[in-house]
């Protein structure tokens, strides 16, 4: 599986859920890919996307996706521990684990020697679990946003090389962060 694929079937697993897409390729892709107003593209912040996430299960109450990379939650761990310690946090947390900072010039993560799902059961997830067959990533990504009731984390082992990746998000980031912030308005 690469990462073009598994941003892929996280799309395919959501509809309306806030996502929140780590820095770099990943939001490059999904942008390219299908881009929603349900969507918040990181374009800098490294290592934050699983604290923006939070802040917005929390805030909102709803399943909210998070679509990390391996070098990202190395860079703020924290993430995880503050997830870990709020039992009913409707958060799914997808890491994306290449092995490297793909998007900086492919600089080698420790991130194959560090056990991520090791780390999140550590520090509280309800659920850990990770592969690289593109089909069972698909379904675990599904079965995690379905029945999302307290913090999970679905890791993908990229193995694949990916697709040439998209360009920059360029839109203008304020009319971005008003988008993003009208859908998560409540309705009613």
């Amino acid at each position: 599986m690469n990462k073009t694929e598994a941003v892929a079937a996280v799309l395919a697993a959501t509809t309306t859920e806030p996502i929140v897409y780590t820095t770099g390729y990943a939001c490059r892709i999904a942008r390219h890919l299908d881009d929603r107003p349900s969507h918040f593209y990181m374009t800098g912040s490294m290592g934050l996307a699983s604290s923006i996430g939070i802040g917005i299960a929390r805030r909102t109450r709803r399943t909210t996706v998070v679509v990390d990379g391996d070098g990202s939650v190395l860079m703020n761990p924290v993430g995880l521990a503050t997830a870990g310690a709020l039992p009913d946090l409707p958060l799914a947390h997808i890491v994306l684990d290449d092995g490297c900072y793909a998007s900086t010039g492919g600089q080698a993560v420790p991130s194959r020697r560090a056990d991520l799902r090791a780390w999140a059961m550590a520090c509280g997830y309800a659920r850990a679990v990770g592969t690289d067959d593109a089909a069972r990533f698909a379904g675990l990504v599904r079965a995690a946003v379905a029945g999302c009731t307290a913090p999970v984390l679905v890791l993908a082992r990229l193995t694949s090389a990916d697709q040439p990746v998209p360009g920059r998000v360029e839109e203008d980031l304020a009319e971005h962060a008003r988008r993003f912030g009208r859908h998560l308005a409540p309705r009613g």
